[in-house]
């Protein structure tokens, strides 16, 4: 028998489902945009590559895919103590991201149904695919007697507004970062079976693929806007997402290395492999992309890794809030000055290659 003790508590609104995670600079956010400037959007530019994309997105290559088996018919309370609380983590942030999606890209369907029906079925189609993601997600939590309330998450989050193009930029490489880290874990985990320690993680080969045919998507949406991709303020949106992506990956999976050593994967390894492919993907549509291979790239990140831990030694301190916010201050400083100089870094240029094979 499980010692009870081992099984960390959560905060819970009712019996079986948990509080959601409060809100912090790095946790998954919920968007809304401008969508009547999405209805006057003129895709006619690139119209055959979305609609062959649409296709690809009716056929639904993953609708038998999500379907727990036998894998999952057992007790999980092997999984205990800070493992527990760690696999807990990473279900609650995946499920809330993915539902983040669903929820963007189910407004984007139904306010352009009668504008631009093309579109309006692509972002309906790809909620589609949200929405499964979540459930399973959802599911996989109730191996570990948890649950979120989606309901109660659409009314509680905060939710932060961006333009369309900035949308663009955003979900682009969220869903091309999402692909590399899935295929990533699946691959390590293929070659190391001795770590597959929970069977969601064998669904990530298709999974993956959903995230990638999204990518994709707006990766033909950006094609169709020319203004998005090639002129000067392009360049420097184009490097403040990629920077803005990288960071927040790796400052949140450092903080949760030891999730990543369950799985037999060196965290900071594992960020700098994706980063380094999800930028290379990027080069096939942005007009920059960071040059990640230098050295004071991961030197710099891992400044601000040290003064986040800092930073979180102080607001678990005693001391009074006023006290800890003058002692946080320098360290909030000290990471934007690092983040300044990386945004700063001169950017590998793509333009002499567009059109090319990249």
């Amino acid at each position: 028998m499980v010692d009870s003790l081992k099984k960390p508590s959560f905060e819970e609104l009712r019996p079986g489902v948990k509080v959601p995670a409060k809100d912090t600079i790095l946790t998954p956010r919920f968007y809304t945009t401008d969508f009547e400037a999405m209805e006057k959007m003129d895709i006619s530019a690139n119209e055959d590559e979305l609609r062959a994309i649409l296709e690809e997105f009716r056929t639904d290559y993953n609708r038998h895919h999500f379907v727990r088996d036998a894998q999952f018919e057992k007790s999980w309370d092997h999984i205990d103590g800070e493992k527990r609380k760690l696999f807990v983590e990473f279900l609650e942030r995946s499920c809330t991201a993915e539902f983040s999606g669903f929820l963007l890209y189910k407004e984007l369907g139904r306010r352009l149904k009668d504008k631009s029906p093309v579109l309006a079925e692509c972002f309906n189609l790809m909620s589609r695919d949200e929405a499964r993601h979540a459930g399973f997600l959802n599911k996989a939590l109730s191996d570990f007697s948890l649950s979120l309330d989606l309901g109660f998450l659409t009314k509680s989050k905060k939710y932060t507004y961006f333009q369309p193009k900035f949308i663009f930029y955003a979900t682009y490489l969220s869903e091309k970062i999402g692909y590399w880290r899935y295929i990533t874990i699946f691959r390590h985990l293929e070659s190391h079976p001795e770590n597959q320690v929970y069977p969601i993680f064998h669904f990530f080969e298709n999974w993956c693929q959903d995230e990638n045919r999204h990518g994709d998507f707006f990766d033909a949406i950006m094609k169709a806007q020319p203004s998005i991709l090639n002129d000067w303020k392009a360049k420097l949106w184009c490097r403040f997402f990629l920077l803005s992506v990288f960071a927040t990956m790796y400052l949140n999976d450092t903080q949760r290395a030891d999730f990543y050593a369950v799985l037999g994967l060196n965290a900071r390894e594992y960020d700098k492999e994706v980063i380094e492919k999800t930028n290379e993907t990027a080069g096939r549509v942005f007009p920059v992309i960071l040059d990640v291979k230098q050295p004071a790239f991961y030197d710099r990140l891992e400044v601000c890794v040290k003064n986040n831990e800092k930073l979180t030694a102080i607001a678990q301190s005693n001391s009074p809030k006023v006290l800890q916010l003058l002692q946080k201050l320098p360290l909030y400083v000290a990471n934007g000055w690092q983040f300044v100089q990386l945004y700063l870094m001169k950017p590998i240029d793509m333009t002499p290659l567009e059109g090319t094979v990249k």
